[in-house]
């Protein structure tokens, strides 16, 4: 089975699933969880019909499926309570709810490498992944100055194929779907978040292009 939603793609048989061209981790009975669901949608499977697959010889505990929808979840930047992928039937099951089309089998998901982009009102910053620092400090990959922002306000970071958002002590907080954050927090492509009273907007592009040039001098505000 090879499949694509949004950005994503699924491969069941070479145990692909990357995002934007990048590589995605998965424990094989998460990944083997994803299979599964991508396989059944729409319909909500039980909990006792995933864990009969999934641990076929052996009695689990709820908390073990739990934590592997936990972990697809967080590699695909979902959450549960606005799910964009993995729906959760209280009491019952979990269905994949995302819209999900074959993939042209002649697809190379690494061919190019993504580049991320924080977008503000006043312009663009790229870079290549690894951490983006924001705050008012000149030093920051992404500065904004407003005196809503702290010096050090916040940290982007890229790994394992998922991007985070990450307050670091600010004075007026980062907020991410419209919750202030306590501890660092999964974003997904073309999501809002906001640093102070700024708001920015979290970028994923397939590659670099000659035609898609980026002014990376300092954001001003």
């Amino acid at each position: 089975m090879r499949l694509v939603f949004d950005n994503h793609l699924f491969d069941g048989e070479q145990r692909i699933l990357a995002r934007d061209g990048q590589s995605l981790h998965l424990s094989p009975k998460a990944f083997a969880l994803l299979e599964l669901l991508l396989e059944a949608r729409p319909r909500v499977l039980s909990k006792s019909a995933i864990a009969e697959r999934l641990w076929p010889d052996a009695s689990v505990a709820d908390g073990s499926l739990a934590n592997l929808v936990l972990e697809v979840r967080h590699a695909l930047g979902d959450v549960a309570r606005q799910p964009h992928y993995l729906r959760t039937v209280h009491g019952f099951g979990y269905a994949f709810c995302g819209a999900a089309s074959a993939a042209d089998a002649l697809e190379n998901p690494f061919a190019n490498p993504p580049v991320y982009r924080v977008v503000s009102p006043w312009g663009e910053i790229a870079f290549d992944g690894g951490e983006c620092l924001i705050g008012r400090a000149s030093e920051c990959r992404v500065s904004l100055a407003s005196s809503t922002v702290s010096r050090n306000h916040a940290r982007l970071r890229i790994g394992g194929g998922a991007a985070t958002v990450e307050d670091l002590g600010s004075k007026n907080g980062t907020y991410v779907r419209g919750e202030k954050i306590a501890v660092p927090t999964p974003i997904a492509n073309g999501e809002h978040f906001r640093v102070g009273s700024v708001d920015l907007v979290f970028r994923i592009v397939s590659s670099h292009s000659s035609t898609d040039t980026l002014s990376l001098d300092r954001i001003e505000g």
